[in-house]
């Protein structure tokens, strides 16, 4: 009995882990300051997935109406940046740009707000790959000359001028087929 009760218990922590219902317990320990100062609140950052040279922005209501905050995006490389009232009031806005020399990656940004309050998000950064080679779009120009289509080409194109001409010339003499 004992061991089936470890066995369920193990298993509900790893379940638990696993969708991430045990991540409140890491701020327990802050709740004497109102249970304010250890809760994180949501950062969205817009583009979530970006190249470097990207401008981000970055909003929250963490700061409430009329609040200031400072951003970190030090994971990343770009350092410190600013987050004033944005259009909507309860709403801090701030934006940032993705070094060059960034990694690709998950990297997290973070926000302190005036009021004590924080919070985070997480930004994809991706290098896209620059293209090679020719791009057959069907149009021309962007695909190397192919010596075996240019002479088909020319071979239906001369069978067309001589059947046109052929035709035109029966026409022109009156000959009409009789079925």
């Amino acid at each position: 009995m004992r061991t089936t009760a470890r066995l369920l218990t193990g298993t509900a922590l790893t379940v638990a882990a696993t969708l991430g219902l045990g991540t409140q317990a890491s701020y327990a320990g802050d709740a004497g300051n109102g249970g304010n100062a250890g809760k994180v609140e949501a950062l969205e950052v817009y583009p979530s997935t970006a190249p470097p040279g990207t401008t981000i922005t970055v909003n929250t209501t963490a700061c409430g109406p009329g609040g200031h905050g400072v951003g970190d995006a030090h994971s990343l490389g770009a350092g410190k940046f600013d987050l004033t009232p944005g259009t909507h009031k309860e709403v801090v806005v701030g934006q940032f740009t993705i070094p060059r020399h960034t990694k690709p990656g998950v990297h997290g940004i973070a926000v302190r707000c005036a009021n004590g309050k924080r919070a985070a998000g997480d930004l994809v950064v991706r290098h896209h790959k620059h293209p090679s080679g020719h791009v057959d779009t069907g149009v021309g120009g962007s695909v190397g000359p192919d010596t075996t289509q240019i002479a088909a080409g020319v071979a239906v194109l001369a069978a067309s001028a001589v059947g046109g001409t052929l035709l035109l010339r029966r026409r022109a003499s009156g000959a009409t087929q009789d079925s």
